[in-house]
C-alpha cells in the first residue's frame, strides 16, 4: 500500500517440507468428534455409504478429553468434518468423493481460518495492537466476515472494501460485527476493491494496516498447518485428488504444501469460472461465482503445485449447488457447486477408478439466498399466501 499506511510483512514462504503436527488445543474437540463419527479406515473404503456406521458413538475416553468450554470463538475454528457424497457419485469410477465441510466453521466459511491466522500472526509479531490499529481489507465477502468476527473478538476497528455485486447477506454480516463497509463499482471487480483499500490505509497513516489476503503468507500457512493435516488424518492418507476453487489460492497452496510431500502422486485440481479463465491463460471477465475468479493470479496461488485447472460455468456451479442440497442434504454456496462439479468430472474418468477425491466446500448456502442461486425459490416463497385454518 502506498502512503503512510502499513501492510502485512511478506516473509519468505515456507518450503514444501512436512510441518510439525498442529497443537492439540481446544479446537481439537471437533476433530475428535469427526473422527468418531467417520469411524476408522472403513469410512474411506469401498464399502459404500454404510461404511463406518458401527463407529458412530464417541468412546468415554474421547468424550472426556474434549474441552467443555473454549476461551473465545476463534478457538472453534478448524477441524471440520469430511462427508462422503452418495447420490451424486452413483456410477462414478472413483471409490469416494469426500466433501470437506468448511461451511461448518463458526462464520460458515473456509475464510475463518485465514481471518484468525492473519490477525493473530500479525498481533504476535507486534505489527498490530487491539484498540489502536485499524485493520483494512478488500474482500469478496467471506474473508471480510471472518475478519469482522475475529476483529470483534480481539478488539480491532475494521474497514472492508467490497465490489457492490456481492450478496446483500455479506453487507449485513459486516455491519452486524461492527465493521465499516465501503462498496466499489462491480465493473472493476476485486481490482477496484483492492485499490480502494490501499487508498484508505494510506489515509489512515500509521494507524492503518492492510492484511492483504491475496499475498499474505499467513494465508497459505494456516492451511499448511491445519487444513492439509486434517485432510490427511481424516482420509488416513488415502487422498488421491484434492479439488478446490481458487480465490486467493491459499487453501489449495497451503494444503498442497502439506500433502504433496507426504504423497507425491496426489493431484491438486484448481477450479475457476469459465467466464474468467485467468489461471488457464485467458482474460478476466464478469461471472457469478462469488469468492473465486478474482480476475488475476493471486500471489498466494503457487501454480507449480497445481496439476490441472478445470473451468466451470456460473450456471453449472449454481445448478450443482442446488443439487447438493436436494440430493446430499448439504447446503452450500455457488463456489462450492463449482468445486463439486469439477470433482465429479474427475470422479467419472477411467483413471479415477479406485481413487479417493477430496473437495473443499468453502461456504454455507444461507449466505446466497438473495442471489441468482436461490432467486426462483425466493420469488416462490415470497408469493405464498397463508391457508385458512
Amino acid at each position: 500500500a502506498g502512503g503512510g499506511g502499513r501492510a502485512a510483512r511478506q516473509p519468505a514462504p515456507a518450503g514444501l517440507s512436512r510441518p510439525p503436527p498442529p497443537s492439540r488445543g481446544p479446537a481439537m474437540f471437533r476433530l475428535v468428534l469427526t473422527t468418531a463419527l467417520l469411524g476408522s479406515a472403513a469410512a474411506f473404503s469401498a464399502a459404500g455409504p454404510s461404511a463406518g456406521r458401527a463407529s458412530l458413538r464417541m468412546s468415554t475416553a474421547e468424550a472426556s478429553s474434549a474441552p467443555a468450554v473454549v476461551d473465545d470463538v476463534t478457538q472453534c475454528i478448524g477441524n471440520t468434518p469430511m462427508v462422503r457424497l452418495n447420490k451424486l457419485t452413483e456410477g462414478m469410477k472413483a471409490t469416494a468423493v469426500l466433501a470437506k465441510l468448511e461451511s461448518m466453521e463458526p462464520c460458515s466459511s473456509v475464510k475463518d481460518r485465514i481471518g484468525k491466522s492473519m490477525i493473530m500472526e500479525a498481533e504476535q509479531r507486534g505489527d498490530i495492537t487491539p484498540g489502536k490499529t485499524t485493520l483494512v481489507e478488500p474482500t469478496s465477502g467471506n474473508t471480510g466476515i471472518a475478519l469482522a468476527m475475529v476483529a470483534a473478538a480481539r478488539g480491532y476497528d475494521l474497514v472492508l472494501t467490497m465490489p457492490e455485486s456481492m450478496s446483500i447477506e455479506r453487507r449485513v454480516l459486516f455491519r452486524a460485527f461492527g465493521a465499516r463497509l465501503v462498496l466499489t463499482p462491480a465493473a472493476k471487480g476485486m481490482g477496484g476493491a483492492i485499490a480502494k483499500a490501499e487508498q484508505i490505509v494510506s489515509e489512515l497513516g500509521e494507524k492503518g494496516y492492510m492484511l492483504q489476503q491475496f499475498n499474505n503468507p499467513d494465508n497459505p500457512k494456516v492451511h499448511r498447518e491445519t487444513t492439509g493435516p486434517e485432510i490427511w488424518a481424516q482420509t488416513e492418507g488415502k487422498i488421491d485428488y484434492l479439488v478446490g476453487g481458487v480465490g486467493t489460492g491459499g487453501t489449495l497452496t497451503g494444503s498442497g504444501q502439506h500433502l504433496k510431500p507426504l504423497k507425491p502422486s496426489l493431484k491438486l485440481v484448481a477450479v475457476e469460472p469459465v467466464e474468467s479463465p485467468v489461471l488457464s491463460g485467458g482474460k478476466p471477465g464478469p461471472h457469478k461465482i462469488q469468492g473465486i475468479g478474482a480476475g488475476f493470479v493471486p500471489g498466494n496461488c503457487d501454480q507449480s503445485l497445481i496439476d490441472e485447472v478445470i473451468q466451470v460455468s456460473s450456471d453449472d456451479a449454481m445448478a450443482m449447488a442446488r443439487e447438493m442440497a436436494l440430493k446430499e442434504g448439504i447446503f452450500c454456496g455457488i463456489s462450492s457447486g463449482a468445486a463439486v462439479a469439477a470433482a465429479l468430472q474427475v470422479a467419472a474418468r477411467p483413471e479415477a477408478e479406485g481413487k479417493t477425491i477430496g473437495v473443499i466446500i468453502p461456504s454455507f448456502g444461507e449466505r446466497y439466498l438473495s442471489t441468482m442461486l436461490f432467486k426462483g425459490l425466493f420469488d416462490e416463497v415470497s408469493a405464498m399466501k397463508a391457508e385458512e385454518v
